[in-house]
């Protein structure tokens, strides 16, 4: 029984961004239309508060997919040589079981989390919304800007982090692979300041963006965090905004943007307009004006894991691409 491996590498070569914004939309709108099964994901946290581990198994039908990415989040290897989140996803054959490719989970996660936040973007923002506005100079915040790029025209770029030094070399990196300049920005306000696209993408616990700054228009992509304690925007930037989410079940289960208001009494669970899936499918309203703030809280869901892997291996069948292994026997008597 052989399983295609496929590296980090691999899949960064194989996944371009967009096929996976196509893979995203798709997969958003199978999951509004109940063709998925996306139990929420169990989670151990280490009792040092270092890291975590989650499970994150699913089925899709279209395409056709079943399971599993196994990923870790350490927020502290922000700036250092490892992502925050690692992991595998393991391919199972729905017709007999059998796990037919295992890829590097740090790498699907880096792309379609950029690839959910742009589906989202098109389907929200101004139509004419171009200036960005990037908290946080991590792997999502590079992503997020090649995203953008694919669903907007945009005519400018300010970026905040609190190390000075990261925003020097997120800014050299833009210019190099994109050749779009990056402003730095001496806080989050000045960042956010008459920016029309939002993107927070920092491992930050407490709100780095406050509603009052935020300007009338603008549409916001939620994306750095995913535990009930900690948010990236205060209760007024959430209170302001029309809120979608990718999945209701998980933000009212794991989202502190929506659950700390809730837990104080300043909002209710209904501030969630829908599922960015049921927007697209025109079940639910989007943008009604010009001014109207719209937010997107990005939680992940394997099913996107998953449509971004069929993507890499269809890809990889077509070139050939990756490393064989035999993990068993076709007949395992002990199962």
């Amino acid at each position: 029984m052989t399983t295609r491996i496929l590296t980090a590498r691999d899949v960064r070569r194989l996944l371009p961004m967009p096929a996976c914004i196509t893979a995203m939309d798709l997969a958003l709108r199978a999951l509004a239309n109940g063709d998925a099964v996306l139990p929420l994901r169990p989670v151990i946290h280490l009792p040092d508060g270092t890291g975590a581990l989650a499970a994150m198994p699913a089925y899709l039908g279209n395409p056709k997919t079943l399971g599993l990415k196994t990923i870790t989040i350490f927020p502290g290897n922000h700036g250092g040589p490892l992502d925050s989140h690692q992991g595998v996803v393991i391919m199972i054959d729905p017709a007999n079981g059998r796990p037919f490719a295992i890829l590097d989970a740090s790498s699907i996660t880096a792309i379609r989390t950029a690839a959910v936040s742009a589906v989202a973007t098109r389907a929200l923002a101004r139509p004419d919304a171009g200036d960005l506005a990037i908290i946080g100079t991590g792997v999502q915040a590079m992503m997020h800007l090649e995203a953008m790029i694919c669903v907007r025209s945009i005519r400018r770029v300010r970026t905040y982090s609190r190390n000075p030094a990261n925003v020097g070399r997120f800014a050299k990196e833009a210019a190099r692979r994109m050749g779009i300049g990056v402003e730095p920005s001496r806080s989050a306000r000045d960042a956010v300041d008459g920016a029309d696209i939002i993107c927070t993408v920092t491992a930050s616990h407490t709100p780095v963006v406050e509603g009052a700054w935020i300007a009338a228009g603008a549409h916001i992509n939620a994306v750095g965090t995913s535990l009930r304690s900690a948010r990236e925007l205060d209760t007024e930037a959430v209170r302001r905004s029309s809120m979608y989410v990718d999945r209701r079940e998980s933000a009212l289960a794991e989202a502190g943007e929506i659950l700390i208001p809730m837990n104080n009494g300043m909002l209710d669970a209904n501030h969630i307009r829908g599922e960015i899936g049921e927007l697209l499918e025109s079940r639910i309203a989007g943008r009604s004006s010009d001014d109207e703030v719209t937010l997107f809280k990005s939680l992940g869901l394997a099913i996107e894991d998953l449509a971004a892997a069929d993507v890499v291996l269809r890809n990889a069948a077509e070139q050939g691409i990756g490393q064989f292994i035999e993990l068993g026997t076709a007949h395992d008597a002990d199962g």
